[in-house]
């Protein structure tokens, strides 16, 4: 069994950003929405609803880093290992939720457009840019090899975008009266995040619902496996990713002669090492067999 060694570290440091980006978008939020309510401007209230949601966000994901260090115990034997990756998943989720109400709102207000303070709008949409700046720069590492840190940084990334979008309607409302352009930068900034929180949303499913990781092909594998002798069969195969780190594998193998356990050990190891190195799978689970009568097929509903 291969073990990977967790960075405490890492860990902390990873924490400490996220508590900075908290913070930071909790004074956008509140800015935000004052500015939005007295400006008169959808778009900077739709930022604001946006970084409200990030700061939800972040809450999510600071507690769910917190819960993957807990160890296992008798009653949770995995530990909280998935907490990041149901993190992602309500991460996502709720982005795209926001988007659809936008796009509500928008709809409404491109109808009748009102007129908006733009000098409001132009100075707290630069807050909105400087600060969503610095936490995406802060997450930006972690969110390279964490599903629950992506979500968070998308989350950032998208606002720092619909920031310069609100920005710039801004400056086109302050000189052109182009008032129009509020709800239109509305609906553009909720496409965008549907966008962005799809893909989130489908990679977390799929590892919440325990489907096999696109980067592996089960033929492949069993194929690789019979190859080793005296192995005469894999079957009842099952492989999952638990989180981001662990990729796990569970199969019935059917040998040709009734072998030793020591025999076994020693072919187990070999298992191991191929599918570890060549499909980085690093949690394996065997059921050794020798003459049973079960149904021998590689997928087998239990």
């Amino acid at each position: 069994m291969h073990k990977h060694n967790h960075n405490h570290t890492h860990t902390e440091v990873k924490g400490r950003n996220l508590i900075i980006s908290i913070i930071l978008n909790t004074v956008i939020t509140v800015s935000q929405v004052i500015g939005g309510i007295i400006s008169g401007s959808l778009s900077l209230l739709s930022d604001a609803l946006h970084n409200f949601s990030d700061v939800l966000s972040l809450i999510v994901s600071y507690v769910a880093t917190i819960l993957s260090k807990r160890k296992a115990s008798t009653n949770k034997t995995f530990g909280f290992k998935r907490a990041e990756i149901i993190a992602a998943f309500v991460n996502s989720a709720t982005l795209i939720i926001v988007a659809i109400l936008l796009i509500k709102e928008a709809i409404v207000r491109f109808i009748a457009p009102q007129e908006v303070v733009s000098d409001l709008v132009i100075w707290l949409s630069i807050l909105g840019i400087v600060a969503n700046g610095i936490s995406v720069l802060l997450l930006k590492k972690d969110a390279d090899t964490n599903m629950n840190m992506k979500s968070a940084y998308l989350h950032l990334l998208t606002d720092m975008m619909a920031s310069v979008a609100v920005l710039v309607g801004g400056l086109l409302m302050k000189f052109y009266k182009f008032y129009w352009i509020d709800p239109l930068l509305t609906f553009a900034i909720a496409l965008y995040l549907i966008y962005m929180g799809y893909d989130l949303l489908k990679q977390s499913t799929k590892v919440l619902m325990l489907f096999t990781p696109n980067t592996v092909q089960v033929d492949e594998i069993v194929t690789t496996i019979r190859k080793i002798e005296p192995i005469k069969n894999v079957h009842h195969v099952h492989i999952w990713q638990l989180n981001e780190d662990e990729m796990h594998l569970e199969a019935h193998i059917d040998f040709k002669e009734d072998i030793k356990l020591s025999e076994f050990d020693v072919i187990l190891d070999r298992i191991e090492e191929e599918v570890y190195h060549t499909y980085g799978i690093n949690h394996v689970n065997i059921q050794p067999e020798f003459g049973k009568c079960d149904s021998k097929q590689i997928i087998v509903q239990d």
